[in-house]
């Protein structure tokens, strides 16, 4: 598996329904399983992002399917980063 963080702002339409969020929060978990992936973390920030998610997926594929699968809702606006572990971030700069 792949970590991903996400960082999350809602949309004009995200934040006036803002208290349904934990119910679109919950299907996402649900729809983030069901391509094979997991929220391993979760967070409401404040600052320059309203949340933060750190999700395992099987591959860039499933991770870019599930933030368009939530753009199209309408509800949030989504910014991907793929995270290497401290292995891995070791392992590519030793081989600089």
């Amino acid at each position: 598996m792949t970590t991903y963080i996400m960082l999350v702002n809602w949309t004009e339409q995200g934040i006036r329904n803002v208290r349904d969020s934990p119910t679109r929060l919950d299907a996402a978990k649900s729809e983030l399983s069901d391509m094979g992936g997991t929220f391993k973390e979760f967070y409401l920030t404040m600052g320059d992002c309203d949340m933060v998610a750190v999700l395992d997926a099987p591959d860039d594929a499933v991770a870019a399917r599930f933030a368009m699968r939530l753009g199209m809702a309408g509800n949030v606006r989504t910014k991907t980063l793929k995270a290497f572990p401290e292995a891995a971030y070791r392992e590519i700069v030793n081989t600089l």
